[in-house]
């Protein structure tokens, strides 16, 4: 079974290394693509999902804005399962302060340069108030490229999405990116900060072993 991955804004698949999945399972990891300049979002969407192979049975995950990510391939090319890390199912279940920037339309009226390299850094210094224990933060928000972070931020406080009941959702209860009393989850990693999957790894490579267990599999190709 295929599981295509992505991760979360900015982050690259060091957030998401440490985590261990069913030997039968082939994993395909989809990088964000850079944006192109007042690129539609149906537009982007398709882009991602170009090295979804729809032919055989397969199966979606996503980290953060991954997880919003992988639910709209889903729509475009069903998956068997989609599971989504420390991310939402709609936009009912945003927090306070993206749906802030949704009605203010911050997102959208802020500078291009205020996302520069230098920038970047501070944005990262301050993600340290959703994980401040974990000294490899920097190391995991690695896509930097101004365009494509005021864009992305733009696209989260803009997103409207109806919830997909079969979606699989694992939140930590100390995510304060998406805080877990706005969703109902089908897991709780307890303690977990919104970098739950570095620092909860074995928890969380116990469950994706539930989930995507061989027996799992031989049901869904049946």
């Amino acid at each position: 079974m295929k599981i295509y991955i992505v991760s979360g804004l900015g982050a690259d698949f060091k957030v998401l290394e440490r985590l261990e999945f069913p030997k039968h399972c082939e994993l395909i990891f989809i990088d964000w693509l850079i944006p192109e300049e007042n690129e539609p979002f149906h537009a982007y969407v398709e882009r991602m999902a170009e090295k979804v192979d729809p032919s055989e049975p397969f199966c979606l995950l996503g980290y953060s804005f991954g997880g919003i990510m992988v639910q709209e391939i889903n729509r475009l090319k069903p998956a068997e399962k989609v599971v989504i890390l420390g991310s939402i199912k709609s936009d009912k279940e945003k927090s306070r302060f993206i749906k802030t920037g949704e009605v203010t339309k911050i997102p959208r009226i802020l500078p291009v340069g205020l996302f520069n390299v230098k920038a970047a850094n501070v944005y990262a210094v301050l993600r340290k108030l959703f994980d401040p224990k974990n000294p490899r933060l920097l190391q995991y928000f690695r896509v930097r490229d101004p365009y494509y972070l005021k864009w992305s931020v733009e696209k989260v406080s803009e997103w409207k999405f109806e919830e997909n009941p079969e979606v699989i959702q694992i939140l930590g209860d100390k995510d304060i990116v998406f805080p877990i009393k706005n969703s109902k989850p089908d897991y709780v990693i307890k303690g977990g900060t919104h970098l739950f999957p570095a620092t909860k790894a074995k928890e969380v490579s116990k469950i994706l072993n539930e989930i995507f267990s061989e027996k799992t599999v031989m049901l869904l190709s049946e």
